[in-house]
């Protein structure tokens, strides 16, 4: 298998057999027979809980009495406010940081591969933690994100890519998925940090210090398993690397049944350099422009729109929801109560969205998800606007905990499926960098009207802010219903087709395609 495609009988019956195979495994046939793949994807997928972890710490910081004493200034007697434009500063240092991390990672990893650019990030990561933990201004913490923000970056696409290229179709949502459940266990593991040190007695700075030196708790034990990792055998397969690839593939599975009548690498392989191929003759390139050539525009569109909705659909109520507890008229012990609730339900959301994802394909839950956002988030602003009494807060609250709920069922996890299968195999870890890259430029724009939504220093709008993102989540639902395609049961080389053959998006999942003659049967 080299350089062109091939259309001797053997390799073509070898593609077809694998593709069939591929349909045909169940869950349970495929958990037996890449077991190993779901665990190495498990592992780097890790990295990210440290991502959700310091991203959740400082949303909650803003509520945070040691470090709003600390970074903040006085604004009433006794009472502590980290300023408006110091939120947004923290937080957009993060997010730039993050997209320079994203776009270095689309170049690095094509070129030295996943685990190389995932191990120097590890090692990165450690040294900087050391900035933010010895912070002694807010303008050191700040220069703290922007580097902490590279590795983020880096971390946000390969796991995900990675997740994408080691399992069959069947595993494809679960894994890519886990992503989100690696969010949810960082931000969890977060809150509870500071719920157990808000009522501290002690008045220095290690009450904040201490959360930020935990964080040297993840890097090591990953980078070990990053280390022992097998490589990507689709990007082995793209740099040439055949045999290699078989190699990697055969780490990834179970042993004892390789090169039997369930499973055979080569014929694994050989539909991936076929794919491969597809794909390199319709866009020879794999540079950030071939992006946006032919085909790869349509599917660079929807991934980056996909992942901008978790930004545009109300999201930032969750990152900053201690301090919109706290302004919405909760106690500060309680504020961090409802939050440890929030990310709890959010770890049963994203489970139970594995349950869904079994019945119903990703578009039908994207879609649905997000009107039933939309409809809470007019909720909470009618509450916020008809009373401002201690029991709306509490409703509002309330409220916000069915939302996180919702949004991990739906968007949260599901987002993460669909960045890593819209995109062609060639262009797949840059397309994911531009996608991420669109998710982190809305958050900077989330990071710059949240603080002054919520602040009692800025607009105080409170609750009210459900009004202004229930508007723009409605929108979010929309573009979805009329772009978004079902990429549920494809293999790689389908998905490749229906793109080529410009099938509209509600067409997908009836369209019948032949990924080795290449026929696509419209209906």
């Amino acid at each position: 298998m080299t350089g062109n495609i091939k259309k001797e009988p053997e390799y073509l019956s070898f593609v077809q057999d694998a593709t069939k195979s591929e349909h045909q495994m169940s869950l349970v046939q495929a958990l037996k027979l890449y077991p190993k793949a779901a665990a190495w994807s498990v592992a780097l997928s890790s990295c990210l809980i440290m991502e959700g972890y310091d991203k959740s710490l400082l949303g909650s910081f803003y509520a945070f009495p040691a470090f709003q004493r600390r970074f903040g200034v006085e604004v009433s007697p006794g009472s502590y406010q980290v300023t408006a434009p110091w939120q947004s500063g923290l937080s957009n240092g993060a997010q730039v940081g993050s997209i320079i991390g994203l776009l270095g990672s689309g170049i690095l990893s094509e070129r030295y591969g996943y685990r190389k650019v995932l191990m120097g990030s590890l090692v990165a990561m450690i040294g900087l933690i050391f900035l933010m933990f010895f912070a002694v201004n807010v303008q050191m913490l700040e220069a703290g994100y922007v580097l902490v923000g590279i590795p983020w970056g880096i971390f946000q696409t390969i796991t995900t890519t990675y997740a994408a290229e080691v399992c069959p179709v069947v595993l494809r949502p679960y894994l890519t998925t886990y992503v989100n459940l690696c969010w949810v266990i960082g931000q969890l593991t977060a809150t509870g940090v500071l719920r157990a040190y808000v009522q501290s007695p002690a008045e220095g700075d290690w009450n904040w210090r201490i959360p930020y030196a935990i964080q040297w708790v993840y890097p090591v034990p990953i980078l070990i398993a990053v280390i022992l990792a097998p490589e990507s055998p689709w990007w082995l397969v793209r740099k040439g690397r055949v045999e290699d690839a078989e190699r990697s593939l055969r780490r990834l599975t179970t042993r004892k049944m390789q090169d039997s009548a369930a499973f055979d690498p080569r014929k694994t392989v050989a539909m991936m350099v076929h794919t491969n191929e597809l794909e390199e003759a319709a866009v020879a390139g794999t540079s950030y422009l071939d992006c946006f050539r032919g085909a790869n525009l349509r599917r660079t569109e929807i991934t980056c729109a996909v992942w901008a909705v978790q930004n545009l659909c109300g999201n930032a109520f969750m990152t900053y929801s201690t301090y919109f507890y706290q302004q919405a008229g909760l106690p500060t012990t309680q504020a961090f109560n409802m939050t440890l609730g929030q990310y709890g339900l959010a770890f049963v959301g994203t489970l139970l969205s594995w349950v869904l994802m079994s019945y119903l394909g990703r578009r039908t839950l994207y879609v649905t998800g997000l009107v039933i956002l939309d409809l809470i988030l007019l909720v909470i602003g009618i509450v916020s606007v008809t009373s401002s009494s201690t029991g709306s807060s509490w409703a509002i609250g309330s409220l916000l905990l069915i939302f996180t709920f919702t949004y991990d069922l739906f968007i949260g996890p599901i987002c993460y499926s669909l960045v890593a299968e819209m995109p062609s195999t060639r262009l797949r870890p840059k397309t994911v960098v531009l996608a991420r890259a669109t998710f982190n430029v809305f958050g900077i724009m989330d990071a710059v009207l949240t603080p002054y939504m919520l602040n009692p220093t800025a607009w105080n709008w409170k609750g009210k802010t459900g009004f202004f993102w229930a508007g723009i989540c409605l929108l979010c639902a929309v573009y979805s219903f009329f772009r978004l395609p079902e990429p549920r049961g494809r293999t790689y080389g389908e998905l490749d087709l229906l793109f080529e053959n410009k099938i509209s998006a509600r067409q997908f999942s009836k369209t019948k395609v032949d990924p080795v003659t290449g026929e696509v049967e419209r209906v």
